[in-house]
């Protein structure tokens, strides 16, 4: 396999030339924040953002196609080659062109958005009643497209700026494929107990379809609370990264690198609270998840062998 590229998550390998191209993408224990990667990991994460993503590809592919390709490589992808520290960390992908817009929704007040409302009553620029406090559940989510700066930093910007970017036909066509999944994620999550609060998702194109790339619906690309303790003016009980985040605020970090060392207390936290979402959402244990990536792994190599 070829490296071709490392993000803050994840590793992509070229597997062939085909058309379009395999890749190989590989969720890795890294962990960022604020665009910026820590220096420890979190135990079993990239295995929990792999099987989440997997289920919600599944769970969505009614309304949009998916770039999954196989979601357990060694199943005849790769055998005897599949490396031991990928198990239940990888799945191929089909190659895409990539939209650079990110495609952000939002279903209550949380992170920037409140900032932004405390500032000037908006969420991207969208006029919101008064009143509003921290969580507190918007009339209809929102689709908040965003972009790179030239620092690299996400930068929220307006629907209408998005469509001088990207063209109206693109943006009102990823708009609604946004809101579609995040409702259809929200119901499922709401149904196990979780409120999906926010999220990101990220399309491009395959043999000039649009389709859903990237991962989906992850605790590193979402905000889950649990139902239970929601109250609006309070932070609920979050399955997410906002603990690190939170963490990182009050040490008065600059959020430029280098980070400074998370606690190892923090860390562990990070890593329950991505277990707890998956299991409660999926209702399977990540354990499980592993055994059957161990088992096609096994089976591929009793077929190379045959």
């Amino acid at each position: 396999m070829r490296h071709i590229y490392s993000g803050k998550v994840r590793d992509v390998y070229e597997l062939d030339r085909l058309a379009p191209k395999r890749l190989l993408m590989v969720a890795t224990d890294r962990v960022s924040a604020f665009d910026v990667v820590m220096n420890e990991t979190v135990q079993a994460k990239g295995q929990i953002l792999t099987a989440m993503s997997c289920f919600w590809m599944e769970n969505t592919a009614d309304i949009v196609p998916n770039h999954l390709v196989e979601k357990f490589p060694s199943s005849g992808a790769m055998g005897e080659d599949f490396p031991e520290e990928f198990l239940g960390r990888a799945v191929i992908a089909a190659e895409a062109e990539m939209v650079e817009l990110e495609c952000i929704v939002r279903g209550y007040l949380a992170g920037s958005a409140f900032k932004e409302y405390n500032l000037s009553s908006t969420v991207h620029g969208k006029t919101l009643d008064s009143g509003m406090l921290l969580a507190s559940r918007l009339d209809e989510p929102l689709f908040c497209p965003s972009v790179k700066n030239h620092l690299g930093h996400d930068e929220n910007i307006s629907i209408e700026a998005a469509k001088g970017l990207f063209g109206a036909t693109l943006v009102e066509r990823l708009g609604e494929l946004s809101l579609a999944i995040y409702r259809r994620g929200a119901q499922i999550a709401r149904d196990a107990g979780i409120i999906l609060a926010d999220t990101k998702f990220e399309f491009g194109y395959v043999d000039g379809e649009i389709v859903l790339c990237d991962e989906v619906l992850t605790p590193d690309s979402s905000r889950f609370w649990k139902s239970a303790s929601y109250v609006p003016g309070s932070e609920p009980v979050q399955y997410d990264k906002q603990p690190l985040r939170n963490y990182l605020e009050r040490t008065g970090w600059d959020k430029t690198p280098p980070p400074p060392n998370i606690p190892p207390e923090v860390l562990a936290s990070l890593s329950q609270r991505y277990r707890e979402v998956y299991e409660m959402i999926t209702g399977s244990d990540i354990a499980l998840w592993v055994a059957d990536a161990a088992q096609a792994t096994s089976t591929a190599r009793s077929d190379v062998g045959d």
